[in-house]
């Protein structure tokens, strides 16, 4: 039998125990066994990464529910997926940008003072009180809401169209959905005509109600309706709304909220009336010259279509050119000077104006046409801030 015997002190035994556990002594002398331990090591390594990654993702899947819970998520409705309240805000600004595109700013600037004008008309210029504000903004809010209203069931019936002529609004370009648009039509209509209801103003209720029918009528396309491929039509009902319902309207509400017991028609109001028949024939027909191409394609036959640019942007021209001569005439006639003065001089310089601007339009470009267009609105605006001082 072979025997191992080991020289030196007995304490060697524990040395000699020491080194047979060591991994490089038995990498060196013991090859075998240690390749069997290494792979042992090994599995046992790698069972504690897999326990220690198991333990990570169970903290991790804790971590995410407390963050859903305890953070408000935005859910973007044409993505269909939920976004971070950060992503959301950031968001935030493209979206009401697109709001204000969808609401047409220009035609709100013209609701907003006009109503102002008109309710400045029936108060005087004494007669602001308190209560006075508190029976503008019961008028102005809902007649705003009632403008978006009528100005996106436009757009919803009109995105062809606008692929075409206006790619910029939000339903067109893609934007809002069609489920966006008809959700803001809905309720601005729906919250105008509630507010107007509240107010128990019969005259305020009637205007708001027979603006949005005749909105409907306007763009809705549907059998016996979307009067807006009638050119007379077309006029009679932004005629309607813009000449009288606004100057009647929203006259008797101020009259009537105040107390009055009877409402008679005076000399400015009737002049505004007046005047703004003019002018809202002028903008039934002017604002379909620049669409005349997408108007063509989609089969829509407006006046722009059917007689020509030239010859409608002319006309237009014309209109409003013997709408200030005759604003001029009324002013000479006013028995206050001051009023005369202002009258007269206002009126004068804007016809000026309009004409120098007319000869300066290039009628081959749409872009140039739109802002003689864009130019026409500012004289709106305009005659309504100089109605109030009509004496």
């Amino acid at each position: 039998m072979l025997s191992l015997r080991v020289k030196g002190p007995a304490n060697n035994c524990g040395r000699l125990d020491n080194r047979l556990s060591d991994p490089q002594w038995q990498a060196k002398f013991c090859p075998a066994r240690h390749l069997s331990n290494a792979h042992l090591f090994q599995q046992q390594k790698r069972s504690q990464q897999a326990s220690q990654h198991a333990a990570n993702l169970r903290t991790r899947r804790q971590n995410i529910s407390c963050t859903a819970i305890n953070r408000h998520l935005v859910v973007h409705e044409d993505a269909g997926v939920s976004l971070p309240l950060e992503e959301g805000l950031a968001e935030a600004p493209q979206k009401l940008d697109a709001l204000y595109r969808f609401s047409r700013p220009h035609t709100m600037l013209g609701t907003f003072i006009s109503v102002c004008s008109v309710s400045a008309l029936a108060v005087g210029p004494t007669g602001w009180t308190g209560q006075a504000f508190i029976v503008l903004l019961q008028a102005l809010v809902p007649a705003l809401l009632m403008n978006v209203s009528i100005v996106g069931l436009n757009q919803i019936f009109d995105v062809p169209i606008d692929k075409i002529n206006k790619p910029y609004l939000p339903l067109a370009s893609g934007e809002f959905s069609m489920r966006t648009g008809i959700a803001l039509v809905v309720g601005t209509g729906s919250l105008a005509l509630v507010m107007g209801f509240l107010t128990n103003s019969p005259p305020l209720l009637a205007t708001l109600v027979g603006s949005l029918l005749l909105g409907i009528a306007y763009s809705t396309d549907l059998p016996f309706l979307r009067w807006k491929q009638y050119p007379v039509i077309a006029a009679a009902c932004i005629l309607a709304v813009r000449a009288v319902m606004v100057q009647l309207g929203f006259f008797f509400h101020m009259k009537t909220a105040l107390g009055a017991q009877t409402v008679a028609l005076t000399r400015p109001l009737i002049f505004a009336i007046s005047f703004m028949l003019f002018f809202s024939i002028v903008i039934a027909l002017f604002k379909d010259i620049p669409d005349v191409k997408g108007d063509a394609q989609e089969g829509v036959r407006t006046l722009s279509v059917r007689a020509g640019v030239e010859t409608v942007f002319w006309t237009c021209i014309v209109l409003m050119e013997v709408a200030y001569a005759g604003a001029i005439g009324v002013g000479l006639m006013s028995p206050v000077m001051w009023s005369k003065a202002v009258t007269v001089a206002a009126h004068t310089l804007m016809g000026l104006l309009l004409l120098w601007r007319a000869k300066r339009t290039d009628l081959n470009s749409s872009s140039a046409i739109y802002k003689c267009y864009m130019f026409t609105w500012k004289l709106f605006y305009a005659e309504y801030l100089l109605i109030p001082f009509l004496c």
